[in-house]
């Protein structure tokens, strides 16, 4: 009998993750953003691509909402996003938010300071727009992905971080 009753649960846990995978049901990533922002855009069509729902919302107080979200300013980036009650500031990996939403550390959030070049979103951009916009690079005439080392930060409840992972 006990059994039975481990199958009977086993069976729904896995229904029920599978009904977790379904799109209906992906976690919903708000990004608050300045408008406009070519980037920001690109890297939520990229979290769409890879398992989220997204939503976007132009804030014209940008700081404001950083400080609202207690984002540390040595992580800052253009656009800052919630989900799952964490911040993921910046053009953050889709893996390393599903990381974080499986996980569920002890954080404030996530963070990809400043506008690397190769992050999601930043893929193919001028290294010297400050305002994160999205541009062929024109110099040679062919579609050349330009990368930098960065990682993804971890910030934690007093504001310090540490490494989650580093791309």
């Amino acid at each position: 009998m006990r059994r039975g009753r481990w199958l009977v649960l086993g069976c729904c846990g896995l229904v029920s993750s599978l009904a977790a995978a379904e799109p209906g049901l992906a976690p919903l990533v708000e990004i608050h953003m300045p408008s406009p922002c070519l980037a920001c855009l690109d890297w939520g069509s990229y979290l769409a691509d890879n398992g989220f729902r997204v939503s976007y919302k132009e804030t014209a107080d940008m700081a404001g909402f950083k400080r609202r979200m207690k984002v540390p300013k040595d992580v800052e980036s253009i656009h800052t996003a919630v989900v799952g009650g964490y911040f993921v500031e910046g053009h953050v990996h889709a893996e390393d938010i599903h990381e974080l939403l499986r996980d569920k550390p002890k954080a404030r959030g996530i963070a990809v300071p400043g506008l690397p070049r190769g992050a999601p979103g930043r893929e193919l951009s001028n290294p010297t727009c400050e305002t994160a916009c999205t541009m062929l690079d024109t110099a040679n005439g062919e579609r050349d992905v330009r990368r930098d080392l960065y990682n993804t930060m971890l910030v934690k409840p007093d504001g310090s971080t540490s490494i989650w992972a580093r791309h």
